[in-house]
């Protein structure tokens, strides 16, 4: 009875550790933990190729819908910020 009851809270103890780690995963955003997030698409970087800043652009997404928005530059890249976008993070000051 006591090696049951030994078995069972072992079994218990790796189901919990389990979960535990399975909650670790990368987050679901597309966000890296360790860094910045990543940079804009390439065709949003490609419908502002030979635009001014502030001029209107758009691009299709990744799930084929029509993106419109604004040409900025937004850190290391000039490209679409989409209509509705919160505004790109102040660069870095050195």
């Amino acid at each position: 009875m006591k090696l049951m009851k030994h078995w069972m809270l072992c079994a218990a103890l790796a189901a919990c550790a389990a979960g535990a780690s399975a909650q670790n995963g990368p987050p679901q955003d597309g966000r890296r933990p360790d860094g910045p997030p990543p940079g804009p698409p390439p065709e949003a970087i490609a419908a502002c190729k030979g635009k001014a800043e502030g001029a209107k652009a758009e691009f299709k997404g990744r799930r084929g819908e029509t993106v419109k928005g604004t040409c900025k530059k937004l850190r290391e890249a000039f490209a679409v910020l989409p209509d509705g976008a919160p505004p790109p993070p102040p660069q870095d000051r050195k």
